[in-house]
């Protein structure tokens, strides 16, 4: 039975473990702060180690946000939860990849900053740098030399989504740290429940107090958010108070209608489908099998078969429903299916559309993604917006960067300037690289059934 239910992915051409490896790079290039002695990108060093709250608090570390450097808290956090799920789920393609230990460094970099940002119950920072004065720049983040003000939520300015995705993220990795560092899965686990508390109690959309947000990052609702903080939280403690409020929550804010798709604004699929798995609840069952179902047999497709959500991050859409209803299938909803078309979406992207759209892997990938740092010449030659403006592939490799992508038309342009086709994203990678890993673990299962 498990054979038959596999054996789908097994046929792949492209090696997932590869892909992980180089996932992981991209989130290393991505490091704010002052970088671990192991650092493996070696164009990167050191960079806004001076990154400060309103009150002085600490708040470098974390991730930039795209090829930009604006650390940006609700896209960092969609993230790790992402990650985080990829990694309590398939923990055994890490390890045969032999990239558990950079899995576990990319997780605790995110959630690292956001106990930093947690400077007190009801006060969250949620941005450090200014989009505005940001994008006059083109460069190296180490040669960073502007202000960069920290924007944050509180009991007068709240942010639900903002405080809710955090809490989700805070206690996914709880779990991941669980059995590897007992200490910090609890402190991990406090934050998230005290976040979880400040994003109920105090409602509002974080927009409205970090005004700059709405330009690139709008949040549309809040209450996926707090749904899904509450089942993340359930299913970290296992505290029937939470799944209580997810039930709660997904009741009143109608979040049993089938959505479209999910992204870091839009998490009601991932609500449903972890709801399933922790209930087991013909409701919830019935929700994921009938967004998969319809992402699977009707969503929109370009001629080559990739499914169609956005303009914007076309890949990241496409995976992240690939990681979902691989999530879906293991719950026991159409396994067969759901992991043939995850296999499809992913290896499209790999090369089964005629190209790689992941720096630095397979057959004529992109060269030129929109990204300031990796478009310098190496150190010290000087780097400013000719780096920008120059024809020519980006001097330095971003390892692993999965790009936005192609048209409806599997139409694509591998140009700098072109940032709809060449945008690389923290949380184009998440869904991306859980997804590889869940497509690994599938066929770490079928070498062990052929064994036996």
């Amino acid at each position: 039975m498990v054979a038959t239910l596999i054996v789908l992915v097994a046929a792949s051409d492209y090696n997932y473990s590869k892909v992980l490896e180089l996932s992981l790079l991209f989130y290393e290039a991505q490091r704010s702060g002052k970088l671990p002695p192991d650092n493996r990108v070696p164009w990167r060093g050191d960079s806004a180690l001076n990154d400060r709250g309103q009150n002085g608090e600490d708040l470098t570390g974390g991730y930039y946000d795209a090829g930009d450097f604006v650390k940006f808290g609700f896209t960092m956090a969609s993230t790790t939860t992402l990650l985080a799920w990829g990694y309590l789920s398939y923990k055994d393609a890490y390890e045969s990849a032999g990239q558990a230990k950079y899995a576990l460094s990319a997780i605790k970099w995110a959630s690292d900053y956001f106990i930093k940002c947690h400077v007190s119950p009801n006060e969250l920072y949620g941005q450090v740098g200014d989009f505005n004065l940001d994008h006059t720049f083109w460069g190296r983040p180490e040669d960073l030399n502007m202000s960069r003000p920290a924007y944050k939520i509180d009991a007068q300015h709240p942010g639900s989504d903002l405080a809710g995705e955090t809490a989700a993220a805070l206690a996914a990795v709880s779990l991941v740290f669980r059995h590897v560092n007992q200490g910090y899965a609890s402190k991990c686990l406090e934050h998230a429940k005290q976040l979880y508390r400040f994003a109920t109690q105090y409602r509002g959309l974080y927009h409205e107090a970090i005004k700059g947000a709405a330009q690139y990052y709008e949040s549309t609702d809040y209450g996926d958010e707090l749904t899904w903080a509450a089942a993340w939280l359930y299913k970290a403690t296992e505290d029937s108070q939470y799944l209580d409020e997810a039930e709660h929550h997904y009741m009143k804010f109608r979040l049993k209608e089938r959505p479209n798709e999910f992204f870091y604004n839009k998490k009601v699929a991932g609500v449903q489908i972890l709801l399933a798995q922790l209930t087991r609840q013909p409701e919830y069952m019935e929700a994921a099998q009938a967004f998969c179902d319809f992402t699977v047999n009707y969503q929109k497709k370009t001629p080559k078969g990739l499914v169609y959500i956005d303009k914007f991050g076309t890949l990241c859409h496409a995976a992240n429903v690939a990681f979902v209803c691989l999530q879906a299938a293991d719950a026991g909803i159409s396994p067969a299916k759901y992991r043939d078309f995850a296999r499809r979406q992913i290896d499209y992207m790999l090369g089964d559309s005629g190209r790689s759209f992941v720096v630095g892997f397979g057959h004529n990938y992109p060269k030129q993604p929109h990204h300031a740092a990796s478009s310098c010449p190496p150190r010290p030659t000087p780097c400013g917006w000719d780096a920008f403006n120059q024809g020519g592939e980006n001097p330095q490799l971003l390892k692993g960067a999965l790009v936005s992508g192609p048209d409806e038309n599997d139409h694509y342009m591998d140009k700098r300037e072109e940032y709809v086709y060449n945008e690389v994203t923290l949380d184009y990678n998440a869904g991306f690289q859980s997804a590889v890993a869940g497509l690994r673990h599938l066929q770490l299962q079928l070498i062990d059934t052929n064994k036996t």
